[in-house]
């Protein structure tokens, strides 16, 4: 759901321990991202080639093509995004939605980037330097978008395809990515749950009046 965390290597609690298959997948991920933060930071986004990526990774470029389509997927993509909305439809049911969000993404920051800034400080620098990374990140939030409104729909008893809802989980989407952006623009400075915090304040309240 979010850009900003760092990929998760354990279940939840709670969660059933994923099987062998799954596992190895998930090793396999873990060491092609590996690879390409190590790459990145050696030599620039832009020098990274899927075959320097796939050799440091110990597999084959078409195996790297096969669980990231783009390079900008392998900066972009991670586990989180299916266990976050999980633990969305695991709050408390009369939880106001608005505040199950604040507690999970307040939480999600916390493991991801608590643990290991890194990883989500390169993200978000690749963010605002590339422009494909940019882009990218902007074309998969329709897919995030879409289980964002399955999990609102099933919280709140609405059409998950109806306006209000989708208009609500692309705002969230959106404003979680200007965060991102906010937070590597001013040099990961700032506490990042706390700017996630000031946006879901601006989602709820709207913007505030400029003080006189």
């Amino acid at each position: 759901m979010t850009s900003m965390t760092a990929p998760r290597t354990t279940a939840p609690a709670g969660r059933p321990q994923p099987g062998l298959r799954e596992r190895k997948k998930t090793r396999t991920r873990e060491a092609i991202r590996a690879a390409t933060y190590a790459l990145v930071e050696e030599q620039g986004y832009d020098a990274t080639t899927i075959e320097q990526i796939a050799e440091r990774a110990e597999v084959s470029p078409s195996t790297v093509f096969r669980y990231f389509p783009t390079k900008e997927d392998i900066v972009l993509t991670d586990e989180n995004d299916r266990v976050l909305l999980e633990e969305l439809r695991a709050r408390p049911a009369d939880e106001p939605w608005t505040e199950s969000v604040r507690q999970v993404l307040r939480r999600a920051v916390g493991l991801g980037v608590g643990t290991d800034p890194e990883p989500a400080r390169l993200r978000t620098r690749l963010m605002v330097e590339v422009p494909a990374v940019r882009a990218r990140m902007a074309e998969s939030m329709s897919v995030t978008g879409r289980m964002l409104c399955a999990a609102i729909g099933e919280r709140t008893g609405r059409d998950p395809h109806g306006l209000e809802v989708r208009v609500w989980a692309m705002s969230l989407l959106g404003a979680l990515m200007e965060t991102s952006l906010y937070w590597a623009e001013h040099g990961h400075r700032e506490d990042l749950a706390d700017l996630v915090d000031r946006a879901l304040t601006v989602l709820e309240h709207g913007v505030p009046a400029k003080n006189t």
